[in-house]
């Protein structure tokens, strides 16, 4: 595979099924055991093809990962939703398939998404992470993130522990 069969774009309504595909398999590798499984079960299945064509139709930041023709990755980004955190910007979301972890190409997409929160003037910015995700912990730090802020993320029959990396954001709270 040469490196121009990796593309990193703007998500189209048409790659809809293949991101649910992705956030499928990379939910149920990074969360099971971490979100109890009724509800990481209902959290997957609310997030189906159908809605992915409806978050990409209303042109909210979402950026795709493709290698030759497959969607290995995605990242959802945007203004900062956390009113008590400093911040303009914010990740959502960054996963890729389990088959293309540990490639580089997450942090490949995390530049990119970066990028595109600088470009809309959506900097500094932020990312949550689950504690019980020790890979995206790990890979948050590696890409230079500092810890800003910790809350509970309540599920369906429990909570879990998150934390708040920043980027270019000192004082945060």
């Amino acid at each position: 595979m040469g490196v121009d069969q990796i593309t990193i774009r703007a998500a189209e309504r048409a790659d809809a099924a293949q991101i649910a595909q992705v956030h499928d398999e990379a939910w149920r590798e990074a969360y099971r055991g971490v979100i109890p499984g009724v509800a990481l079960e209902r959290m997957v299945e609310r997030r189906g093809p159908d809605w992915w064509r409806r978050l990409v139709a209303r042109q909210r930041g979402v950026l795709v990962l493709q290698v030759g023709r497959q969607i290995a990755g995605y990242a959802t980004m945007g203004a900062n939703r956390s009113a008590s955190l400093r911040v303009r910007g914010e990740v959502y979301e960054l996963y890729l398939a389990p088959v293309y972890q540990g490639l580089g190409f997450g942090e490949r997409l995390f530049i990119a998404a970066r990028q595109q929160l600088a470009q809309a003037a959506l900097s500094p910015f932020i990312v949550w992470v689950l504690e019980g995700n020790e890979r995206a912990v790990g890979f948050y730090e590696a890409m230079g993130g500092e810890p800003v802020a910790r809350s509970e993320e309540r599920f369906d029959g429990g909570s879990c522990r998150k934390l708040a990396f920043s980027w270019g954001a000192r004082n945060a709270r």
